[in-house]
């Protein structure tokens, strides 16, 4: 078995050092120098199957327990170490043809298959999420100013960056797709002042947004509905989705935003925030996509912008954060793991190191791969922001956009 995967790895490893162990106990050593991470694979069938399929070989074997980690730190750290090497040559491209291929179709998200895969990721326990999030359950990339703050003091900072770009005024009609369990919502209603709908397919979410909204008496003001995009309607003054167009699908990009385009004011502002790709376009991992994020995908700029311009918006701001998803992964991954015995009492082993893995590689991609987060700024109109991104600034050191709003007048 090693005979076909032993090329690729020596072809592959060109940082650090990587053991493997083979299922009759011989070390084969690949690369030199550190990181140095050492793997065992148990059985003949899934030395195998790592040669065939390595993508997603990788993840399942982990999870099963027919490969672990022996030295070296442990899943991140495999991780971390392989994604440093991604760079390097590809196995089987013909397998990846396949899967590109086989990714088109999944990404097709209608509305009912929409609905399907966005319940197989977060209609899952509630209190598995208590496990790992942050006290306002934000499952998104949070913002790191100095690099120091806790994730709950990052969430919120985040908050106030998406606010501040908004350009909020009291009583602004605004829409937020793919709403979570609310937080974001509840406090545009509450520090902003505005009215806010929120929309979501996830039942768990809905119910959890709702009961959050009443339990803060601000049940007028931000309105949860279990409700697809493509089905709202009305005009809104800004809208707003963090973390939601992930799941879009690549060929609903131009229906996701000719509805920003139906859905916004003439003077309105829009504000997408989503993890995107800093190299070429590729399908999602097809360990991701078949135990995490089904019908996913992961957008490049040069696949976003186009649609954006054919939707007839303008692309007033983008900004990068990088590392920042890196750092709130970090946090996630270190509560979680804290959580163990918690999370195999929910549901089992399997489940735990499965998402273990999940977040593991995620934070691998976001620090040593092409992942990053984008927020994309949309209008219809050239002065519906300022011409400067002095307001950004402004509101986060006084907390106002009296400036910005002026500015942009």
């Amino acid at each position: 078995m090693m005979a076909l995967l032993d090329p690729f790895l020596r072809r592959f490893i060109r940082t650090g050092q990587f053991t493997l162990i083979a299922p009759d106990g011989r070390a084969h050593v690949y690369g030199a120098g550190e990181p140095a991470v050492s793997i065992r694979v148990h059985d003949r069938r899934t030395l195998l199957r790592l040669a065939l399929d390595p993508e997603l070989t990788l993840g399942e074997a982990y999870m099963d327990g027919r490969l672990t980690v022996e030295a070296g730190g442990g899943v991140y750290e495999l991780l971390s170490l392989l994604a440093r090497n991604r760079k390097g040559p590809k196995a089987l491209s013909w397998l990846d043809g396949l899967r590109r291929a086989a990714g088109r179709l999944t990404e097709f998200n209608d509305p009912r298959s929409a609905r399907r895969n966005i319940a197989r990721h977060y209609d899952l326990s509630g209190q598995l999420y208590d496990l790992f999030l942050d006290r306002d359950r934000q499952y998104s990339c949070a913002y790191f100013p100095t690099g120091k703050e806790s994730l709950d003091a990052a969430q919120e900072a985040k908050k106030r960056h998406i606010i501040a770009k908004l350009l909020l005024k009291p009583g602004m009609k605004v829409l937020d797709i793919g709403c979570g369990w609310g937080g974001l919502a509840l406090s545009l209603a509450k520090d902003a002042e505005a009215n806010v709908d929120g929309i979501t397919l996830s039942q768990e979410q809905f119910a959890i947004a709702r009961r959050r909204a009443q339990e803060q008496g601000l049940s007028r003001r931000a309105r949860f509905a279990l409700q697809d995009y493509r089905k709202t309607a009305g005009r809104y003054d800004r809208i707003v989705s963090v973390g939601m167009f992930e799941h879009v699908g690549k060929p609903q990009y131009r229906v996701f935003f000719d509805a920003v385009t139906r859905l916004l004011a003439d003077d309105g502002v829009a504000l997408v925030h989503t993890i995107g790709r800093l190299d070429e376009p590729q399908s999602i991992g097809p360990w991701i996509r078949k135990y995490i994020f089904p019908g996913g995908h992961i957008p490049a700029l040069s696949e976003v912008a186009p649609v954006i311009e054919r939707a007839g918006l303008i692309l007033t701001d983008v900004e990068v954060l990088r590392l920042h998803y890196a750092e709130t992964l970090r946090h996630w991954r270190t509560r979680f793991v804290k959580n163990r015995d918690k999370a195999v009492a929910l549901y089992d082993e399997r489940f735990f190191r499965m998402w273990e893995f999940y977040l593991a590689g995620s934070e691998a991609g976001f620090r040593d791969g092409p992942l990053a987060v984008f927020q994309f700024q949309l209008a219809r109109r050239h002065g519906a922001v300022p011409v400067t991104r002095d307001y950004i600034t402004d509101f986060h050191r006084t907390g106002s956009q009296a400036a910005g709003r002026a500015s942009a007048a």
